[in-house]
């Protein structure tokens, strides 16, 4: 359905287009909510996973306590957050996936990415940086195996700077709490070069 959609229209047909997807209709529990923001002169990518709960209720991208800890991680305030023409959000899916058997978020569609994602990332010129959230993010950003261990991932932010503007961080969610206090060079090491990268392209 989406290859002609490659070559010739603009970004904003391109969402357009985006925002009315049914592909995964048959597969969700909702009804397909597309939820990103995006715009060519947009210089900060913040590539997360696939809205939540409240995202999908709300129509906006990270609008529950995950939100607020990746602000404040990026050192943003809510409003520069949602300026889509300084920063785009575009998840690996666009819907809420619904819920898994232990109650977490299922995986983000596959299709989605596949379907869109270059030609979305085509008529963003100006990003700068990309900052890939969690797992699923950062194997297609990077390019990386499944294999591919987050804290591996994240600990090597520094190349992966270098080689390709993208800045690797775990999800903000409370499920990775443990996980912060563990891995304490994060808030102290990747934190401040981000919130630097994060302001002087703002």
């Amino acid at each position: 359905m989406a290859h002609h959609w490659h070559v010739t229209s603009s970004l904003s047909e391109y969402l357009e287009a985006i925002r009315s997807c049914r592909l995964c209709e048959a597969d969700m529990e909702r009804p397909p909510n597309p939820i990103l923001q995006a715009s060519d002169s947009a210089r900060i990518l913040v590539a997360g996973q696939a809205p939540g709960n409240l995202a999908d209720r709300s129509g906006r991208p990270f609008t529950d306590p995950s939100g607020v800890r990746l602000r404040e991680w990026m050192g943003v305030s809510e409003d520069e957050f949602y300026d889509h023409q300084r920063i785009a959000i575009v998840p690996m899916g666009f819907c809420f996936p619904g819920y898994d058997s232990k109650g977490g978020d299922r995986p983000p569609m596959k299709v989605c990415a596949r379907t869109w994602h270059l030609g979305l990332l085509a008529r963003l010129p100006r990003l700068e940086l990309i900052l890939a959230v969690g797992g699923y993010s950062q194997s297609w950003h990077l390019n990386l195996p499944g294999s591919a261990r987050l804290t591996e991932v994240v600990q090597n932010w520094r190349h992966h700077l270098e080689n390709s503007n993208t800045i690797p961080t775990p999800h903000p969610s409370w499920r990775n709490n443990a996980w912060l206090k563990k891995n304490s060079w994060f808030e102290e090491e990747l934190l401040p070069v981000l919130r630097e990268k994060v302001r002087s392209l703002l």
